[in-house]
């Protein structure tokens, strides 16, 4: 997949970066890693500027967060309480619940959507609950696009740092992604063992 990335980089510059950007936030396996540090190193021997890139980036993720966050929209609450009533009894979940998150989300939602932007795979997938939190648009671009910027100003920086050494960026945020995901992994474990246990204890 690298060489496919850097391949409509080198060709289409500003343009293929943006795009590449936007599709990475719609579809998270797509490596934002990659298309940044390269994009750094990019302005070390082509036309681009870091500035350019910076900017060409940040637009990209801020379309594919809105594009998220419009499916969010669709599945607001009401809509999930059409599905939990149809399969709440096999997916264990209740109206309750549902309210529960939303309550959640509606209170801590701008400090998620802020943090997560630096948080592989999440950075993209927070969109959705915002859309379905209905968070107000302007706070939602206001902090998706701040939180953006600054990752994508770190990760382009260091890449036109290190110039054609730019994979090396990469390999050290596999190893922070991998750490990411095995902490994830275990944070969902425990909150599935605790609402068992809480559903266990509610019906005795």
């Amino acid at each position: 997949m690298e060489d496919w990335l850097i391949g409509i980089m080198n060709e289409f510059g500003y343009i293929g970066i943006l795009l590449l950007i936007a599709l990475e936030n719609i579809f998270p396996p797509v490596p934002s890693e990659v298309i940044l540090t390269f994009g750094g190193f990019m302005t070390t021997y082509s036309d681009l500027t870091i500035t350019g890139v910076v900017i060409a980036s940040t637009l990209g993720s801020v379309i594919g967060a809105l594009v998220l966050y419009g499916i969010g929209l669709l599945l607001d609450v009401e809509n999930l309480e059409k599905i939990i009533d149809r399969w709440g009894h096999i997916l264990r979940l209740t109206k309750e619940d549902i309210h529960k998150a939303d309550a959640w989300f509606d209170k801590y939602g701008p400090w998620a959507v802020f943090f997560c932007r630096f948080i592989p795979l999440i950075r993209s997938l927070i969109s959705i609950p915002a859309g379905m939190s209905n968070m107000k648009f302007v706070l939602f671009l206001i902090l998706t696009t701040f939180g953006t910027l600054i990752w994508n100003v770190v990760l382009i920086n260091l890449g036109a740092t290190v110039g054609s050494s730019w994979d090396s960026i990469v390999a050290y945020m596999d190893i922070y992604s991998n750490i990411v995901y095995v902490v994830l992994a275990v944070l969902f474990v425990i909150f599935i063992v605790f609402f068992i246990k809480t559903r266990k204890t509610k019906r005795f």
